[in-house]
Parts: C-alpha cells; structure tokens; sequence
C-alpha cells in the first residue's frame, strides 16, 4: 500500500567526530589537518580524520606513516577518549532540548523517532535545523553533523550518509525507492565487502539491480526473512523492528583490551596489563551489578619474518604479523576484584611458551556468563576474606580519586597504561570522576 509523505525517524551522525572535538579543544588546530591516533607508531592506524585531512585522501584506518607522507604537515594527536566521552553525553543532552533521543547506536550517532505533527516534513525539518543549532550553541561550533531523515529508521541512516558534512536529507515514500537508485551496493548498513562479493555471485553488482528485485526475489537472494524486511525498508515500509538490530535483554560480557606499548611486550609487562584490565572490568561489572561466571583471557605476540612465513601467521589491525592464544576458565559466578584475579592468575599460568610466544603485543580480558545482582544465590558458607566488603571499600576510593587510586600490587608497572578506549558501539560511562 502507498505509504504517506511523513517522517519517521531523524538520524543524527556527528562529522568526523574524534578530529572535531580535538579542534573544538584545541582552536588552534581548527581549519588544519588533523588526525587522531591510537598509537602514534608509523604503523599504528587513524581512528579518526578530520574534513581538511580527508580532502588530502586521509581517512580513518589510514597508516600514520602513509599519513604524514601525504600530508608531512598534519597535527597527529593521541585520542582523549574521556573528552570524547563528556562530548558525545553533552551532544545527546542538546539533540534532547529538540526532540528525545529514542537510540544511541555508537558514540557519533543517535536517533530521534517522530511523532504525531512531528511527523510532517516541515515540522521534521525545523527540528532537524534546531538540533544543528543546539549542537552549536551548547557544545561547540566545531561540532556539525549530518541529519537524515525518513519513515524507518534503516533509510535515515542511509541518508544521514548522502550529504557530509553538515547535510540534511530526507527520504520520502513518493520519492523511493528511485531516490537511492545511485548508491552503491555498500552504501546499505550491513552490507560490507564479505555481503557485497556474495551479491555479487549472485549477479547483483548495482543498487538498481538489487531494486528491481520482488518480495520474493529478495527473500531468495539473503535466504532469510532479512531479505523481506529490506524489501519494505528500502520503500519507506516499517516491519516492526524499524531496520534496528534486535537487542539481546541481557548483557552477554563486559571486558577491555589493550595494544602494549614496547616497554610491555615481555611476559612480566604483559601480566601487569592484564591484571590493569581485569582491575577496570570487575569495577564495571560491580558499577553495573552484575556477577560474572567465565573469563576469556586472549594474548596476541609478535612473530619475526621468519615465523610468520613458517606458521602462516595472521595481520593484526596494527600491521603486525602474530599469533594469538586464548583461554576461557569457568568458575562459580562472583564479582569480587581478589576472586576473579585468582582466576586470571590460574589463567595466566596455563599461556603458551615456545620462541614464537616471547613476544607479547596484545592482552585482552572479558567477563562472561553475567548474572544479574538480584539473580545471583549467595554461599552457604558466606564471604571469605570479606573479599566483597574489600571491593567495596576500594570502589569507594576509586570512584572519589580515580579508578586507579587503590589497587592490587600486581598492576603497579600498568597503572597508568591501558585509558579507556571507545568501542563505536559502546559509550563509556561515567562512574565517579571517570569514564570507563
């Protein structure tokens, strides 16, 4: 049936986020190349570019030696991942001043879903105009965005990726599904190069091909109700789920990772990395009452030229060649900081050795199995050591000083190693005076 000219949902995708809070802090950078780091190693990748180094072919993931060869006069600076923080949480207060924030799908992007009057595009636009303003006016100048607009959320997100910088472009039922028929194949969320080469197989290399398809024919090509669903969004139609990815009720994990500095890549630096990151997640998982059951323990090291050629080694994003090793130990689900370090530890001993495992790079812990606080069954035999009443005694500490004021011996060499890093899909949060 044809759907009315109304909108749904506006997308909001903050422009290169990471390089326009460096410029809002830093006005001095403000009209120059900038890139944000990782790793300020030659081999390190950008996460992030601003607009003046992306017009130079500089973008996110770009190599910071290809970088600077590029462009010898680019400002490199190292993320401030709690800045980047503060500003996604104060952005999300100004779009609310306009329109409520209904999903936060990563740190530079949230959606406003519409209704009633809202609705109709004059109305859709003047608050999508509102929200640009109240970016700028609230948090900085700097700070611009994309806006899309659309009947379900799947086409705003398309459209918010039409026009950048600062665009805002609606998507109409009367206007599709003729209005994406240029985009390429993996201009659609959740078509990547893996998705695009196996349509390709298939015979569909263009948007228009893949339009012309039916109902039926698009069930046939994703072999999955996925392909009905695409069916509708991409003519303005709504399935329910409004295009977003189904969320699982429960959180499955919780954990951090952490690329070594070469002062770490040795078996003693490697351990003290680990014990800060399990120092972090047990933190969190208390902060966010939960209990944990399993840890995963997972090291990544470096192989010379020579044993990369022997073992068929793997590229890690970083550009060096290595060999991973992972472990998962299940216990008696606890939340304690002294329990679950006594599993790491137990974890730790059980790593590979061998000349190809001298040379750690790359340590991760992950919490798994989470119950829920009011899920958890206490033991009979209650708390030994008053390990918890220890826990919360340095949370207390911590969440007042910072998260590292009181801990474990075990971590002092790491202690000011592994920040928080953002993962896009996850925006860390603020738990006493720091994000994590």
């Amino acid at each position: 049936m044809p759907q009315p000219d109304r909108f749904g949902f506006l997308h909001i995708d903050l422009n290169s986020f990471f390089a326009s809070v460096e410029q809002q802090l830093h006005p001095e950078m403000r009209g120059k190349p900038v890139g944000v780091c990782g790793t300020m190693a030659d081999t390190g990748a950008l996460i992030a570019a601003s607009y003046e180094a992306k017009a130079l072919g500089i973008h996110t993931l770009t190599k910071v030696g290809e970088a600077k060869r590029i462009c010898p006069e680019i400002i490199l600076v190292n993320g401030s991942h709690t800045e980047y923080s503060r500003f996604s949480h104060e952005i999300a207060a100004a779009v609310e001043r306009c329109c409520p924030v209904a999903h936060t799908p990563s740190i530079d992007e949230m959606v406003c879903q519409l209704m009633g009057r809202e609705c109709e595009p004059p109305n859709a636009r003047r608050i999508a105009l509102e929200i640009k303003q109240a970016i700028k006016d609230d948090v900085g100048d700097t700070l611009r965005c994309s806006i899309g607009m659309a009947p379900n959320r799947y086409l705003a997100k398309i459209a918010s990726d039409m026009q950048k910088p600062d665009g805002l472009i609606g998507l109409l039922p009367s206007q599709l599904p003729r209005a994406i028929a240029h985009l390429e194949l993996r201009d659609l969320p959740g078509v990547g190069a893996k998705t695009e080469e196996r349509l390709n197989g298939k015979g569909i290399t263009t948007m228009e091909q893949l339009l012309a398809l039916d109902r039926t024919g698009m069930h046939r090509l994703w072999d999955s109700v996925w392909g009905d669903r695409l069916y509708h969004w991409l003519r303005g139609g709504e399935t329910g789920d409004d295009g977003a990815p189904v969320a699982s009720e429960v959180q499955k994990s919780l954990g951090h990772s952490h690329v070594m500095g070469p002062e770490f890549r040795s078996d003693g630096g490697a351990w003290s990395v680990a014990h800060k990151l399990l120092h972090k997640a047990s933190m969190r998982l208390r902060m966010e009452k939960f209990y944990a059951g399993a840890m995963t323990v997972t090291i990544k090291y470096a192989l010379t030229t020579e044993q990369a050629g022997r073992m068929g080694a793997k590229k890690h994003s970083s550009g060096i060649k290595s060999k991973g090793w992972a472990m998962e130990a299940r216990f008696k689900d606890c939340q304690d900081t002294l329990s679950l370090l006594d599993v790491l530890r137990n974890v730790w001993k059980q790593r590979p050795r061998g000349e190809e495992f001298e040379r750690p790079f790359f340590v991760g812990v992950t919490l798994r199995e989470l119950i829920p606080e009011d899920e958890h069954q206490a033991s009979l035999f209650g708390d030994p050591d008053n390990r918890a009443d220890l826990s919360k005694t340095m949370d207390k500490l911590n969440l007042k000083y910072g998260h590292t004021t009181l801990h474990f011996a075990g971590m002092l060499p790491a202690r000011d190693t592994a920040p928080t890093r953002i993962a896009f899909t996850q925006i860390p949060v603020q738990y006493g005076v720091e994000y994590m």
